[in-house]
């Protein structure tokens, strides 16, 4: 079994005449919460998509457990991208049984998993309503439940509490936790520092497509003096370039 899940070997992509990334290398360790961190047009959502086949890397290589990524290999992975996108006018249960099946689970399993989810979201209450008419926050709960279903091996979660209140924020970190306390590996882009410094193993913070920093939290943490992260952050992006 590979030590890193994830790899990225000297990755470069171009959009016309604009460089997103440059020759970036970093690493994912299995069974760590890795934080992708940036300003917004950094290049983080690129990664991903680039990483899941959606876009051609102009050079280099990605790979999950050592081979391009393929929808019907080994991994089991849940995206949940920063585009939010469900069948807004299915009722919550349907939807959710439906995207359950499509991971492997019978509708059975799909819709028990689903309810004892929705009782743990606050949602339980919703099961029956069409998705367009819950908040946008609802939607969110929902699509993370979606993407959490069936325990995946990778979690990618492109800014998964954007929009939340406090409360739901922290509900939201213990659902993460608990998937990290059962050994998955999640991949975790945010800009909500505080949420980095408790979740995250290790960080890559992007600049102009390179790596501004790498490392533990710990690590990067020291090389800028003791700093907390968004301290760092804003050293790094303080009214320069594509802060």
């Amino acid at each position: 079994m590979n030590t890193f899940i994830v790899t990225v070997d000297g990755f470069s992509i171009s959009f016309g005449n604009t460089q997103v990334i440059d020759n970036l290398s970093f690493k994912v360790k299995r069974g760590e919460t890795f934080g992708l961190l940036g300003s917004n047009g950094s290049g983080k959502t690129t990664i991903i998509r680039t990483l899941l086949g959606i876009y051609i890397p102009t050079a280099g290589s990605l790979t999950i457990d050592g081979e391009p990524f393929d929808v019907s290999g080994d991994i089991k992975l849940g995206y949940l991208p920063e585009e939010r996108g469900l069948y807004k006018k299915e009722k919550v249960l349907d939807v959710m049984i439906y995207f359950g099946k499509l991971k492997g689970l019978s509708a059975d399993e799909a819709r028990d998993w689903s309810l004892g989810y929705l009782s743990k979201v606050e949602l339980a209450d919703k099961a029956n309503t069409k998705i367009d008419k819950l908040s946008g926050g609802q939607q969110q709960k929902i699509q993370l439940g979606i993407t959490i279903m069936g325990n995946p091996e990778l979690l990618i979660l492109d800014e998964p509490t954007k929009g939340f209140d406090p409360i739901n924020r922290r509900l939201l970190m213990d659902i993460v936790e608990q998937h990290q306390s059962k050994g998955a590996t999640v991949i975790f882009i945010t800009h909500q520092m505080e949420e980095v410094e408790r979740l995250c193993d290790r960080i890559l913070l992007l600049k102009n497509g390179q790596a501004a920093a790498y490392g533990s939290v710990q690590e990067v943490r020291k090389k800028f003096g003791g700093k907390n992260l968004d301290s760092i952050f804003i050293e790094i992006y303080g009214g320069r370039d594509d802060a």
